[in-house]
């Protein structure tokens, strides 16, 4: 039997994968993040392959130098044939930092996840 989820709620579509960061990214968490994002990313039993990570900043209301930092690490580590989405709040301090610090010019940055996972249907842009 398949369950679907509500009516609403976003859901994968099949070569993607979405994560939701902390509420802080700093110094003390961004290195060991690094680490569990590409896990993340890579393990999909049973699943096709990953076209699609969109990691949600939506929860998250601190970001330093070093969330920029694991951003583009993980943008440079992704397999080519796998595209990188950010999810940020207008107005948040996440879509602040990536516009101040120009990550937002080299990744797609979209106010909710259903934009991000919609746009994600037929090429991946």
């Amino acid at each position: 039997m398949t369950f679907l989820p509500p009516p609403g709620a976003p859901h994968e579509p099949p070569g993607s994968t979405v994560l939701a960061l902390p509420p802080e990214i700093d110094f003390c968490n961004a290195p060991g993040l690094l680490p569990l994002v590409l896990e993340a990313a890579g393990r999909r039993p049973g699943a096709e392959p990953l076209r699609l990570l969109v990691l949600d900043l939506t929860g998250t209301v601190f970001m330093d130098s070093q969330g920029v930092r694991l951003l583009d690490e993980v943008r440079h580590r992704l397999p080519g044939r796998v595209r990188l989405r950010l999810v940020a709040t207008p107005h948040g301090v996440p879509s602040r930092v990536l516009e101040l610090s120009g990550l937002r010019r080299d990744i797609p940055v979209h106010d909710n996840v259903p934009e991000a996972l919609g746009r994600a249907g037929g090429a991946v842009a």
